[in-house]
């Protein structure tokens, strides 16, 4: 897996990538949070949950189907007042934040793959490019030498690129502004 860190940069970029008056502080930090959200399966070891099965790691909390409850979760519990157009931008950036878990998982170096189409398939996949080295299950073993060449290496391919994306969709808004339309009367 990707560390983290690195997951919620990536939630947090794409958040502040496109201006949205209702990605706030509070909905910034919901979509770190959801990015982060799928490694909980990791608490399923110490209950004799294997790697491999459908809720191990990088299971069923790593799927499409998984970003798309949670992301209607969040939607419904704490946004069903705002507007139908306001509704479907915070379900997309929640759904992106936890979806892109599994992708950055998929770059990794390392585990079983990743059940993008869980429950429906339990195939795990990798992508044919994987740069980012495994980060470690456990904090213990995160903060050493290892560790520190983990971020090294996520800085490179997971940071630079996000950040190269953020600047190139921020220059596209401000060369091409979206120009709201007035009606007629």
């Amino acid at each position: 897996m990707a560390s983290a860190f690195s997951h919620a940069f990536v939630a947090l970029a794409m958040g502040k990538a496109v201006r949205n008056k209702e990605l706030g502080l509070r909905e910034l930090f919901l979509g770190a949070l959801c990015s982060t959200v799928p490694d909980l399966d990791v608490l399923g070891f110490p209950l004799g949950i294997e790697y491999s099965d459908m809720w191990g790691h990088r299971g069923m909390t790593h799927s499409v189907v998984f970003a798309a409850l949670l992301a209607g979760i969040l939607v419904a519990v704490w946004y069903r007042t705002k507007p139908a157009i306001a509704l479907t931008g915070l379900f997309l950036y929640f759904f992106l934040c936890t979806a892109s878990h599994g992708v950055l998982d998929a770059l990794t170096d390392g585990g079983l793959g990743v059940a993008f189409f869980s429950p429906f398939d339990t195939t795990r996949y990798f992508f044919s490019v994987r740069p980012v080295l495994v980060s470690p299950i456990g904090v213990s073993e995160f903060f050493g030498a290892y560790g520190i060449r983990v971020l090294a290496n996520e800085v490179m391919w997971i940071w630079l690129p996000s950040c190269a994306l953020f600047m190139i969709l921020r220059a596209i808004q401000w060369l091409w502004p979206v120009k709201s339309v007035a009606p007629h009367s």
